[in-house]
């Protein structure tokens, strides 16, 4: 899950130390041993921290193992200025975890040094309970998950495929912007590069990849002008040609423009994008690659964040449609879906068979297949990075993906797009507050209530937290 180091602060009085050590080294046990039963790996201070050197020593002992995370536990009245000393040399994310055992005053020692860290601007979480507390140890995990997936994205590259799409202004963000605030670099990648190893890609994995979708998807239905077998493996061959970039590139997470040039005059980038961002392909189980369509750079970030914390696939989506005589968002794009979604199944099969590749609208002159399916049922967090004024914020609410009868479904769908892919969700914000201030018109979610990882995300990375709720 994750490594989270703990350092246990004490009272700087040799006799009071000595009282307390046994009684301290008891709740950062029982501490340490809920937070390994949770799944995490946990580094714990050689030393209780009672004397100035060891502030520094320990911490630094601790940060050297490459934590995700580091706490600092106080089980009794601690002097504040060993945290102080301690927190100078931990250089990553920092939860303070106070015992609430009333006999010793735990309590005070936490609030006593989180004054101190405030005083000097040192970023920290505070968080209080018994060490066996299921909550507190959730939290702890949430702001572990968020703070590895922060760390990770220093030092990564984005692959962005071709420019801003369609004069789409929230699709491009400010490279250096985000080289200093979130460590990342912008490698730049022209479509063409694309279009030409394409061509020579491997023919025969080519149709061996056609072959096994017209196997297992519920439909692959040629009609001999937009969607026909050797624009469906062209497709395929689009998507050999990327993943062989981003392996000579060392990408870690990707955008393709697609529209209007790939659309227009070579195929559509619906089946590159859908299995870049599958944990699977027709030779099995690989690694998700985060991949934007429209090349929308803070939706691709929103994503990795996501994919990070969760683990999960990351579905990516235009907010199509309120239908507000059902209170439901029609959250529908070109064809982009991720197949995981149809059943989030780890048997590839299972989701393909509710998959349709369908031929693609007249949006798209060049033709190919549209991934279609309506993504199963199930409590969804969703979210986006957008800007305001140039500062990012995370717009963040929960929400649940609905599915209904065949008729209602079909209902649904035919009154936008039916080619593409759909999820059809009920939000945890008001139509109007969500449309008045939601700053992108692409949208992502990931399975589950992921929200407490999403805002430690958010706070580590110093960014507004819109957060919207009926309650």
């Amino acid at each position: 899950m994750a490594r989270i180091g703990v350092v246990s602060i004490s009272d700087g009085r040799d006799h009071v130390h000595a009282r307390n050590a046994e009684f301290i080294a008891g709740k950062q046990n029982g501490l340490v041993a809920s937070l390994r039963s949770a799944g995490h790996e946990v580094v714990v201070g050689s030393d209780l921290v009672a004397r100035n050197d060891l502030a520094g020593s320990v911490a630094r002992e601790v940060a050297s193992a490459d934590v995700d995370l580091t706490i600092f536990y106080y089980a009794v009245w601690s002097f504040p200025h060993f945290t102080m000393l301690a927190a100078d040399a931990t250089p990553g994310p920092l939860v303070l975890v106070a015992s609430t055992d009333p006999t010793e005053p735990g309590l005070v020692g936490m609030l006593a040094a989180g004054g101190a860290l405030d005083q000097i601007g040192r970023r920290h979480t505070r968080l209080w309970g018994s060490p066996d507390d299921a909550g507190m140890i959730a939290q702890v995990g949430a702001h572990a998950r968020a703070a590895a997936a922060v760390a990770s994205l220093r030092g990564s590259t984005f692959g962005r495929f071709g420019g801003r799409p369609m004069g789409m202004n929230t699709a491009v963000a400010n490279t250096d912007q985000w080289m200093r605030q979130f460590g990342i670099d912008v490698e730049e990648i022209d479509q063409y590069e694309l279009v030409l190893r394409a061509d020579k890609a491997d023919a025969g994995e080519a149709a061996k990849a056609r072959e096994w979708l017209e196997r297992h998807a519920a439909g692959v239905h040629y009609d001999g002008k937009k969607l026909t077998p050797e624009l469906l493996e062209r497709q395929i061959r689009s998507y050999l040609a990327v993943r062989e970039i981003i392996a000579e590139r060392r990408l870690d997470f990707s955008g393709i423009k697609g529209q209007p040039e790939l659309t227009e005059h070579f195929a559509t980038m619906d089946v590159t994008e859908a299995f870049l961002n599958d944990p699977y392909d027709w030779n099995g189980p690989k690694p998700v690659h985060v991949t934007a369509t429209e090349a929308d750079m803070d939706g691709a970030l929103t994503m990795q964040l996501f994919h990070k914390i969760s683990g999960d696939p990351v579905l990516f989506a235009d907010v199509r449609h309120y239908h507000s005589d059902r209170d439901i968002w029609d959250l529908c794009n070109s064809g982009q879906h991720a197949t995981w979604y149809a059943a989030r199944s780890d048997d590839p099969a299972e989701n393909l068979a509710r998959v349709n590749l369908y031929p693609e609208v007249f949006f798209f002159p060049a033709g190919g297949a549209s991934v279609q399916h309506i993504a199963a049922a199930g409590r969804m967090t969703l979210a986006r990075l957008s800007r305001d004024s140039g500062d990012y914020r995370m717009q963040l609410m929960l929400g649940d993906f609905e599915n209904y009868d065949e008729a209602t479904t079909a209902e649904l769908v035919n009154r936008s797009t039916p080619e593409w892919p759909h999820a059809f969700a009920r939000l945890d914000a008001p139509a109007e507050q969500f449309l008045a201030n939601f700053g992108a018109n692409h949208i992502h979610a990931v399975p589950g209530d992921r929200r407490p990882e999403m805002r430690a995300a958010a706070a580590l990375l110093g960014i507004r937290l819109d957060e919207w709720s009926r309650g």
